[in-house]
C-alpha cells in the first residue's frame, strides 16, 4: 500500500525566481506530542495570518459547563488541546471541520486550548456550536487532491503491443502476452466503455512478471492521466496504483465529462520485464467498466509539461 512519509524525492529551495537542489543527508525523528513537550513550548504574540507550522494558545471563560462541538473551519489541519486533555486532529475540510468536547473536560472560570496547526489559520479563533458540521466537504481545500503531472503524450507513430477486449463484468480479470515485454513505461489506451458512457475507472492495476508474479509498485509513479476527478470525490490516477481496490482512479465527471480515449500511464521506475496485467474494476453496479484497449511499453511516451 503507498502510504507513504517523510521525503519521497528532491528537496529544493525556491528564492527569486532561482530553484536550488538541496542534496545531503536527511534524519527523519517524531514530534511527541505529549505533556512535556507542551510544558516546554515558549509562548509569545504573534501575526494572526501567519501562514506555516505553530503552536497557538488562547483561554476562554465559561460560567455553566457542558458538551459543545468546537468550531475549527478557519483552522488549518492539526491537532487541539482543551485543559491538558489531547482532544481531536483536525483538518478544514470533512468531517473534523468540528470537534466533539464533552463538558467533563471544562470548567467554570478559565479554559486553557492549545492547538498545533501545520498550514495556519484562515483566522485564529474558535466558537462552541450545538451541532457538528458533517455536511460540508470542502475537497478544494484538500492539498493532496494535486493531480497527476500534466505533460504531453507522444503515442503518434507507436504500435500497441496489445489491442483487445475487457470481458463485461466486475471480476479481476488477467491478462498475459504472448511475449514478455520491456520497458521503464507501461501505457493503457482505454477506446470505450461496456455501458457506452464516457467514463473509465480502475480500482487497481497490477503489472505482472513473466512469471505471472506481481510487480512491486514501490517505485511507480503516474507519469500521465488524461483526465481524474478531483472535484466531486477523489478519483485521482494515483488511486489505481495504490495497492488498494477500496478507492479508485476515475475520469472526470462533475465539471466536465470529456469522453474517450482515455489514458494512463505508468512510470516504472526502471526497464521491467512485463508478462501480463491484472485490471481490477471499480466496483459495484457503477459506470467506467472498460471494453476496448490498447497496450504500449517502452519509455518517452510523455513529455513534460514546462
Amino acid at each position: 500500500i503507498h502510504d507513504r512519509k517523510g521525503i519521497q524525492g528532491k528537496v529544493q529551495l525556491l528564492a527569486g525566481g532561482q530553484t536550488t537542489d538541496v542534496t545531503g543527508e536527511w534524519s527523519v525523528f517524531p514530534l511527541k506530542l505529549d505533556a512535556p513537550l507542551l510544558s516546554s513550548l515558549k509562548w509569545k504574540a504573534g501575526e494572526e495570518n501567519a501562514p506555516g507550522p505553530k503552536f497557538w494558545r488562547g483561554s476562554f471563560k465559561l460560567t455553566k459547563v457542558a458538551d459543545t462541538f468546537l468550531d475549527l473551519r478557519t483552522w488549518g489541519k492539526g491537532v487541539i488541546w482543551v485543559n491538558g486533555h489531547c482532544l481531536a486532529r483536525h483538518w478544514n475540510i470533512g468531517p473534523t471541520q468540528t470537534a466533539y468536547l464533552p463538558g467533563a473536560w471544562l470548567k467554570e472560570g478559565e479554559n486553557d486550548v492549545v492547538i498545533l496547526d501545520l498550514l495556519g489559520p484562515e483566522k485564529p479563533v474558535l466558537a462552541g456550536l450545538e451541532k457538528p458540521i458533517l455536511d460540508q466537504l470542502r475537497p478544494e481545500l484538500d492539498f493532496a487532491r494535486k493531480g497527476s503531472k500534466k505533460g504531453e503524450l507522444v503515442l503518434k507513430g507507436q504500435k500497441a503491443a496489445l489491442e483487445t477486449a475487457f470481458p463485461a463484468g466486475a471480476e479481476v480479470q488477467d491478462v498475459k502476452f504472448t511475449k514478455p515485454l520491456e520497458g521503464s513505461q507501461f501505457v493503457l489506451e482505454m477506446l470505450n466503455a461496456h455501458d457506452g458512457k464516457p467514463f473509465a475507472a480502475i480500482a487497481e492495476l497490477d503489472l505482472l512478471d513473466p512469471e505471472g508474479k506481481s510487480i512491486s509498485h514501490a517505485s511507480w509513479t503516474v507519469a500521465y492521466a488524461d483526465s481524474e476527478e478531483l472535484t466531486g470525490e477523489d478519483g485521482s490516477a494515483s488511486n489505481a496504483i495504490n495497492g488498494q481496490t477500496a478507492d479508485f482512479w476515475h475520469s472526470e465527471w462533475k465539471d466536465a465529462q470529456p469522453g474517450y480515449p482515455h489514458y494512463l500511464v505508468i512510470d516504472l521506475g526502471a526497464e521491467t520485464k512485463i508478462g501480463g496485467f491484472r485490471y481490477t474494476p471499480r466496483a459495484g453496479n457503477n459506470p467506467g467498466r472498460i471494453k476496448d484497449y490498447k497496450v504500449y511499453a517502452g519509455s518517452g511516451f510523455v513529455r513534460e509539461g514546462k
